[in-house]
């Protein structure tokens, strides 16, 4: 039970007195940690801090009674304050759902990667080039996972770095490193989309595997660049903060000069992004412009084949099979945007596409508040909460690549599931795919993936089909 505090009187219009809910056994126990001029904190055995004016009657009042209720009083004037259990509960929730929160963000990014991984190391189809790139950068988003969002969840359920001085350089080093591995992945992906599309026959001469080799050695090790040599080697920030870093072991935070805050960003974002933009602008010019010269080359087929069959001459030989052109009445009609192989490259530079413009919604606000608030300093300051979500949407891209591939790469989507039934299932025994038959099947027809023989994709998998269903047959 709690009684009401009775009238105090404050003498001193300077104090205010704060006073918080105190939950009390029949014996208030109190300890006095240290005073400032006439006020004091007191500290109880509920974790409850008060702080009071001395020169009052409060004081003996607090030490002989233990039936309290919170009041805050400046000079003469009393009212009562939150709820102390309400806040608590409330603050508690709240804690409670950042960090279910994160977590998921973590551990969706470990096992989505993961997925990758497993998924093309499974499936001889996805071995292409372009996929070796992507392994890579699904590893690089697991390293994100583990190096970066793991120590930053810690400060965020602490609110104070555990780990030491050390430790806040490697995990600053890592943060940078391994956000800008996965950024120049990305850049890397868009250039190998690009001599696909625009050159795809000089493809296969220009992205070679040593080619491959070279650029995946350069994603991985020019990070290094601006991640733990600068870092650990002091040049990253001022003499200033070195100082306040070392009276303040149990904070970590990143504060950078100018010099390193253009260097690094341009390293990491801005000059991997641009480069980005312009490939899949040409990309896009390219695809556009093959799909009207093969509009128009289809058009022109298709008048031949009807001024041919006006003058009454039969045009067997003419090939209009893949047609994208009718023509009724005079006028064309498009039927089919293009052909399978056009499709599928335009359909994976638009996967890419918006794998890049993911990239770019999550990584754009923290690299914008990175560079302006390093810029104009104090006059720019940033809240806390706010830099947190913008470091966390940045890590939340890691989380969503493996959502894109499944969501809109057939391949890719086959293959995960094909994984994920081996994976949850007690024998590990699956039912073979069409995925699994194409792979046999170019095999046995010797498919050479650098040729492109003239065994297609469409050819086997409409054999695959046949003889899927005269089997069938067979066993009724």
């Amino acid at each position: 039970m709690t009684d009401a505090l009775p009238s105090v009187t404050s003498k001193q219009s300077t104090t205010s007195l704060i006073l918080s809910k105190i939950l009390t056994s029949p014996t208030l126990s109190v300890d006095i940690i240290h005073s400032v001029d006439n006020v004091d904190i007191i500290h109880n055995h509920h974790n409850v801090t008060i702080f009071y004016n001395k020169n009052t009657s409060l004081y003996n009042y607090l030490l002989s009674d233990s039936k309290n209720v919170s009041y805050v009083t400046n000079d003469s004037k009393y009212f009562p304050l939150y709820d102390y259990d309400e806040r608590s509960f409330a603050l508690s929730l709240l804690i409670t759902l950042k960090i279910l929160l994160m977590l998921f963000i973590i551990l969706s990014a470990i096992f989505g990667n993961l997925l990758v991984i497993v998924s093309v190391m499974q499936h001889r189809k996805l071995r292409v080039i372009t996929n070796y790139f992507v392994v890579s950068l699904a590893f690089a988003d697991m390293l994100v996972a583990f190096g970066a969002m793991g120590f930053n969840l810690s400060v965020e359920i602490f609110n104070r770095w555990l780990f030491g001085y050390f430790m806040c350089d490697v995990w600053n080093s890592l943060d940078v490193y391994f956000s800008s591995a996965s950024i120049l992945h990305l850049c890397c992906i868009s250039v190998d989309r690009y001599y696909a599309i625009v050159q795809p026959l000089d493809y296969h001469q220009i992205m070679t595997k040593s080619r491959l080799l070279i650029m995946l050695c350069i994603v991985w090790l020019s990070p290094a660049l601006v991640s733990f040599l600068p870092i650990f080697l002091g040049w990253y920030t001022t003499h200033q903060h070195q100082m306040f870093r070392s009276h303040n072991p149990n904070m970590c935070i990143f504060v950078v000069n100018r010099v390193y805050c253009v260097v690094s960003s341009c390293v990491s974002f801005w000059i991997p992004g641009v480069i980005m933009i312009y490939m899949y602008y040409q990309i896009y010019k390219e695809a556009d412009r093959q799909e009207h010269v093969l509009f128009r080359s289809r058009v022109a087929a298709a008048l031949l084949n009807k001024h041919l069959q006006i003058n009454g001459i039969t045009a067997s030989r003419l090939d209009l099979q893949d047609t994208s052109v009718e023509i009724e009445d005079g006028i064309m009609h498009p039927i089919s945007d293009s052909t399978p192989n056009m499709k599928r490259e335009r359909k994976a530079a638009r996967t890419l596409g918006i794998i890049m413009g993911t990239f770019i919604l999550c990584w754009l606000p923290f690299f914008l508040w990175y560079v302006i608030t390093s810029l104009c300093g104090e006059a720019c300051d940033c809240p806390d909460y706010v830099v947190a979500i913008f470091f966390w949407i940045g890590y939340f891209n890691s989380t969503l690549n493996p959502l894109i591939y499944a969501y809109f790469n057939r391949d890719f989507r086959e293959a995960f599931k094909n994984t994920l039934q081996c994976a949850f299932c007690s024998l590990c025994r699956r039912e073979p795919s069409d995925l699994d038959e194409l792979d046999i099947r170019r095999a046995s027809l010797r498919y050479d993936d650098r040729t492109k023989s003239v065994y297609s994709d469409t050819y086997l998998k409409h054999h695959i089909d046949r003889r899927t269903s005269s089997e069938f047959g067979s066993s009724l």
